[in-house]
């Protein structure tokens, strides 16, 4: 366990593994370093790059300084790209995209290469209307204390299905940290009520390369369509099989030669 400090003073918490080039794995909601998915993911990329797997503020060991901003979290990465050298590729899941991306569009020559999987912006004004409804009870839920309905009621809003909660997250001995943590979905909701910056992407001069689910929600293949054909040269493609939660051992080679292309 490695520790720094963010602009704010925030300390945020990393792990190092691997070899090859620097990926700076940018985790979605839900997650931190040592959760079993997690730590499987980055053991799998740890084969072909050298992996910075750090808790976002809020998460596992990493501190939580409010006020929250989306502006903080750049921050926390700005630092980590800094701890891995000045420069490195960026991989960002879900919410975890939506950092990846304005990373990316904010720290210029930082960033080398980027890979975005399932961004997690609303497609459309009706459905980001629909999401800012569907917040208001996630949030009503959180200031209640109601964290275990909070966080069931959340993975079900990004599809994921009661079977597969109840099945593989419920019965998780990571539950209880997931649970503890649920007051961050707060943040990975702010992050996703908006409309992809597609005007700002087409500035975006760093490479990057989107992928998503071919069964993932429908929404996600709408985002990825816009964000590909708004980013020059940006590659897209979907992944068969795979869903909102990817095996890493299909995302490796794509990622192998795309950063080392």
């Amino acid at each position: 366990m490695k520790t720094i400090q963010s602009k704010d003073g925030t300390k945020i918490v990393y792990d190092v593994s691997g070899g090859g080039p620097a990926l700076l794995f940018i985790t979605g909601a839900t997650c931190f370093r040592s959760f079993d998915p997690v730590l499987h993911d980055a053991k799998v990329f740890s084969e072909q790059f050298t992996v910075y797997n750090y808790d976002r503020r809020g998460r596992g060991d990493s501190g939580n300084t409010l006020p929250y901003s989306i502006e903080r979290e750049l921050e926390d990465i700005d630092a980590m790209i800094d701890v891995a050298g000045g420069k490195a590729n960026l991989y960002g899941h879900s919410s975890g995209a939506i950092l990846a991306l304005e990373a990316a569009m904010r720290l210029g020559n930082k960033v080398s290469n980027l890979v975005l999987f399932d961004p997690a912006y609303a497609d459309d004004k009706e459905s980001l209307n629909e999401f800012k409804e569907y917040s208001k009870g996630l949030y009503k839920l959180l200031e209640n204390g109601r964290n275990d309905e909070a966080l069931s009621y959340f993975l079900e809003g990004i599809g994921i299905t009661k079977e597969v909660i109840d099945g593989m997250f419920r019965r998780s001995p990571q539950w209880k940290t997931m649970l503890a943590l649920a007051p961050t979905l707060a943040y990975d909701t702010e992050l996703a009520s908006n409309l992809p910056p597609v005007a700002e992407a087409a500035r975006l001069t760093t490479p990057v390369h989107i992928i998503v689910g071919e069964r993932s929600p429908a929404s996600m293949h709408k985002v990825a369509s816009q964000l590909s054909e708004a980013i020059p040269s940006a590659g897209y493609q979907k992944l068969p099989s795979q869903d909102h939660m990817p095996d890493p051992e299909a995302l490796l080679p794509i990622m192998k030669n795309f950063i080392k292309q």
